[in-house]
């Protein structure tokens, strides 16, 4: 069952870091990039919260490494993914994914974003300046997740994962 989870967080990130030079917000320093919250929800749902954390730094990592990232996908991602898991686990909604991943992208990260924006970068942005579009990066990508979730793919998914050494 673990193995399981290990692969599909594996492929989820590996879709994440693919995709990350096709889809993406150019915002200053920053490279908002919506496919990464979709992931964070559909996993947070899928996985639980754990998962989604771990593939958020593993895409955010991956995705700096490679150029199509920056420092600030780690606060965004991160925050947005852990709070996704939370709520979800708290209202087994996808509702609770979504509103988890929104606040804790676009406010939270957006907020933790400005330390990192400074000290690592040397940017001078003002502290709320990474709100506006670490919100329209998160509500885009949330979005994606909500119609994503919809179709029989989660459903094949969690079938899967429940099916233990059966399939």
């Amino acid at each position: 069952m673990q193995i399981r989870k290990l692969a599909y967080t594996a492929i989820f990130m590996a879709v994440g870091v693919l995709s990350a030079h096709l889809i993406y917000i150019p915002v200053g320093i920053a490279k908002c990039f919506p496919l990464q919250h979709m992931i964070n929800i559909l996993l947070a749902v899928l996985l639980g919260t754990r998962y989604s954390v771990s593939a958020a730094f593993g895409i955010s990592l991956l995705r700096n490494i490679l150029g199509t990232g920056s420092l600030l996908a780690f606060p965004g991602s991160m925050a947005g993914a852990a709070l996704s898991g939370v709520l979800y686990k708290k209202t087994n909604s996808i509702w609770g994914a979504i509103i988890g991943e929104i606040i804790g992208t676009g406010i939270i990260g957006a907020l933790l974003a400005y330390p990192v924006a400074k000290y690592f970068t040397g940017s001078q942005v003002g502290a709320f300046f990474f709100i506006v579009p670490f919100l329209v990066s998160t509500v885009g990508g949330s979005i994606l997740a909500y119609f994503l979730y919809k179709t029989p793919i989660p459903a094949i998914l969690d079938e899967k994962l429940n099916a233990g050494g059966r399939g």
